[in-house]
Parts: C-alpha cells; sequence; structure tokens
C-alpha cells in the first residue's frame, strides 16, 4: 500500500514539474517587451496587466527608474539597445534623447489631438500626461493655514531643516522645478544669480534628498520632514493609497507643468509589440484609468470633459501655468545640474 502511494507521489511530482515546465516554456514563447519608466509600480503594474490581458502573446517587462537614469541608460545601451519604449519623463528630457538619435519616429493614431507643444515636429515622441509640479507637506506636522502656499515660501528660514527633497540629479520633476526657477530668473532679471540664490536657500532649508521616490514618501509620511516639492500625481498617490498624511498646495504665483511622453526606443528588437503597447496606454479608455486610479491628467485634447475625474476638471481651473521657454531649459538644464551638484548641494547659503 505504501509502495503505490509512494509511486502515486512520484507520478504527481513529475506531472506538476511537466506542468510547471509547460507553463515556463510557453512564457518563453511570449514576445517579450521592455519598458522604461519613470511612472511607478502602481501605474506600469496595472496598465501592463491590462494590455497582457489584451496581448497574451506578449510579456510586458517594465523597469522603473528616474527620467534622468532613463535616459543615462539608453546612451549606455545606444550599441546594443535593451529597451523597446520608453513611457514617461519630461519632454526636455526626450528632447535630449531625439537629438542624440536614441528614438525612432512615429506617429500614433491619435497624433492630431497632441497640442504642437505637447509633441516633437519629428514625431519622435508625444505627450501622454501634464504633470504640474506643487508644493507638498505633512498635514499633521503642518496645519493647512501654515503651509507654505507658493515657491518663495519654502526658503524662508523657519523651515531650516524641514524639507525633503527627491534627488534632484536623477529626478525628471526636481530637474524641472529648479529650471523653472532659474528660467524665472532670467525672465525677471536678465541673469540666473536670483535663482542660485533661491537654490542655495532650499539646500540650506533641506534636511534630506531621496535617493527614490519611495524613500521620500516614507521619509514625509513619518513626518521626518515637513515640506516637499514634487510632482501632483505622486503626492495624491500617496495620500490616496499610501494614506499618509500628506497634502499639497499648488503655488500661488504659477507652476511649471511638465509634458509627460513616450516613444519607441530607437533599435527595438520587438517593435511592433512597443506600437501596440506604445497605442493601448494613450487610449481614451487606458488615459482614463490613469487619471482615475493614478491621479494623471490626460494631453489628449479630443476627451470629453464631463468623462473626467472631477479632481482633474478642479485642476484645470486652479493651475496657473508657469511661463517658460522650454528650448532655453532644455538646452541649459543639464550645466545648470552640474553647476547644482558641483557648488550648491550640501553647501547651504554659504
Amino acid at each position: 500500500m505504501r509502495h503505490g502511494a509512494g509511486r502515486r507521489s512520484v507520478a504527481i511530482g513529475v506531472l506538476a514539474a511537466l506542468v510547471v515546465l509547460a507553463g515556463a516554456c510557453s512564457r518563453d514563447h511570449r514576445t517579450p517587451l521592455v519598458v522604461y519608466s519613470p511612472h511607478g509600480k502602481a501605474l506600469l503594474a496595472d496598465l501592463s496587466a491590462r494590455f497582457e490581458q489584451v496581448h497574451p502573446e506578449i510579456d510586458v517587462q517594465w523597469v522603473d527608474m528616474g527620467a534622468q537614469d532613463v535616459l543615462d541608460r539608453l546612451r549606455a545601451e545606444s550599441v546594443n539597445p535593451q529597451a523597446d519604449l520608453w513611457f514617461g519623463a519630461p519632454a526636455d528630457v526626450f528632447e535630449h534623447a531625439a537629438a542624440e538619435q536614441l528614438l525612432d519616429p512615429y506617429a500614433p493614431t491619435w497624433a492630431e489631438y497632441v497640442p504642437p507643444e505637447a509633441r516633437d515636429s519629428a514625431d519622435r515622441w508625444f505627450g501622454t500626461y501634464l504633470t504640474p509640479e506643487v508644493i507638498g507637506y505633512n498635514s499633521v506636522l503642518v496645519p493647512d493655514s501654515a503651509a507654505p502656499k507658493d515657491w518663495d515660501d519654502v526658503v524662508d528660514p523657519r523651515w531650516k531643516g524641514k524639507v525633503l527633497l527627491r534627488d534632484p540629479v536623477a529626478s525628471g520633476s526636481m530637474r524641472a522645478i529648479f529650471g523653472a526657477i532659474l528660467s524665472r530668473s532670467l525672465a525677471a532679471t536678465g541673469s540666473t544669480a536670483a535663482g542660485w540664490a533661491w537654490l542655495r536657500k532650499l539646500d540650506a532649508n533641506t534636511k534630506a534628498y531621496a535617493f527614490s521616490p519611495a524613500i521620500l514618501y516614507q521619509q514625509l509620511g513619518r513626518g521626518e520632514g515637513a515640506v516637499t516639492l514634487y510632482d501632483m500625481p505622486d503626492i495624491a498617490t500617496i495620500a490616496d493609497r499610501l494614506h499618509f498624511p500628506v497634502r499639497y498646495v499648488i503655488p500661488a504665483s504659477g507652476t511649471p507643468i511638465l509634458v509627460d511622453a513616450i516613444a519607441l526606443v530607437h533599435g527595438s528588437q520587438h517593435r511592433a509589440a512597443a506600437q501596440a503597447f506604445y497605442e493601448f496606454v494613450t487610449t481614451p479608455a487606458m488615459l482614463l484609468v490613469a487619471s482615475r486610479d493614478h491621479f494623471r491628467i490626460p494631453v489628449r485634447t479630443d476627451l470629453v470633459d464631463d468623462s473626467l475625474p472631477p479632481w482633474v476638471r478642479t485642476a484645470r481651473q486652479q493651475l496657473k501655468p508657469m511661463v517658460l521657454d522650454r528650448r532655453l531649459i532644455a538646452d541649459s538644464l543639464p550645466g545648470w545640474m552640474r553647476y547644482w551638484e558641483a557648488n550648491i548641494r550640501r553647501r547651504g547659503a554659504a
């Protein structure tokens, strides 16, 4: 009896192994699609799972990293590209990639519904979401009435040692904020001097630069700092999903509103799969999913306003776009960030 049971156990074990092996082989036959993106696990996992339900023949392998990290990696891999699609980062970062021949032109089916300022003239990237930069704060430590209302409030000495920031070198959002401050200085005075003075004061108030968004969220949520500067979708997400006591203020004088883009990577080995994903995540249905569940504001102009969540309609009314010279920022930002890294980081107001 025991021998029979043993034989059945072995047979079941062999059968289970064959099932696992068959599943692995089946999975291996799917087309791998490598997506580089700073959009975060929640959005990427959601959209990838929805895509794979429609395209079971494709295995989406997304890699979550900062916007500047994506650009640096594409540069390093240009001789032997590993990614197929780049999904998310400010437009100025995509412009550098396009100029370096790292992207392939592709006009999506919805190209006519994107304004000229939210797309590349040669179709090498197109805008997907609008991302406003805002002031975030821990609402347990900071009452709403005491929260900073504008950019200059954040560099007030009362916030010394209470500001938490995402590492600006790797973060597209932080680079955009720094670029906006310096561009504002140029427009107002003809010089970047006032902008650099502002950034020195910000550094003096900064307690820590977080290596990743997740670390920033944890630090702010635990009250290790009181104030941050970051993008509105991420701050709204951590309040909604992680239930951290975090709120945001739209700066009164105006805010940089980034165009988050998407592009095909030059030299992709799976172009058809990349195009399918490109089109899928930018359909009206998926844009509404991103808007409703992940706090993204769609770029496309053909979406019916009433179909959008109330928070999007409210944000569109409240936002005051900061007037910026996009070309100036795109050309100047790499040099500005090198100067900040060498001369301001961790040097305070000195």
